[in-house]
């Protein structure tokens, strides 16, 4: 008989389902295959400094929900603005209109995932919280794979981020990843789980399901 409760990939690789609740350290893991399961409602949340592969998740992941990114909203400001006006002149509006996009987004049904570095602690409160006014769970995806590698993605990817920026985020995620680890902002910021992932983890492409949550009784 056929067993349902395990899933086997086209490579026969069996994968371990995991419903993420606080903090799930994965870094260091030798699971051959991970399938992170969460809420029909969920938001989630894929951070990591520029570069870490943010992007490559969330493609993995796009058809389970609505994927919203903050450079498709920057890419939309500046198709509106003359070509001389820096970003920095107008990031504020073009943020506006990103969170107002969420919340949007949060009203409809399904699933939301979102990119983000996640390296602001104010913004993590506001979508923590937007999600809560919603009725979501928020959770987080935090790809752990350091500066190094994360340099070297933006350079694959041709899209660098200035040394300030960078070192802004590196030093965000420094405090974040400090606290996570002391058990307390991962809590405090109102996320029902935070997932560590390392490179190796994050090169093996985890799945992710999204399914109703179990009736209570």
């Amino acid at each position: 008989m056929k067993n349902t409760n395990s899933a086997v990939d086209p490579g026969r690789r069996a994968v371990r389902p995991l419903t993420p609740r606080g903090v799930v350290d994965l870094r260091g893991r030798d699971d051959a295959g991970i399938s992170l399961s969460y809420p029909r409602d969920a938001v989630v949340v894929i951070a990591g400094l520029p570069g870490s592969g943010k992007s490559t998740l969330l493609r993995a992941w796009a058809g389970h929900g609505t994927v919203l990114d903050p450079r498709a909203t920057r890419a939309a400001c500046e198709a509106r603005v003359p070509a001389w006006l820096p970003y920095g002149a107008y990031r504020p509006l073009a943020r506006l209109h990103h969170m107002r996009g969420i919340r949007r987004a949060m009203r409809d049904p399904g699933p939301l995932l979102l990119h983000d570095c996640g390296t602001r602690t104010w913004l993590r409160r506001w979508l923590a919280h937007s999600a809560g006014r919603a009725g979501r769970q928020a959770h987080m995806v935090l790809l752990d794979v350091g500066a190094r590698e994360a340099l070297s993605g933006q350079r694959a990817r041709r899209r660098l981020a200035s040394p300030r920026v960078f070192a802004t985020h590196e030093r965000g995620l420094a405090a974040l990843l400090s606290g996570i680890e002391g058990g307390g902002p991962a809590r405090a910021a109102g996320f029902t789980s935070v997932v560590l992932l390392d490179r190796r983890l994050r090169d093996t492409s985890p799945r992710a399901r999204f399914t109703e949550p179990p009736a209570r009784p």
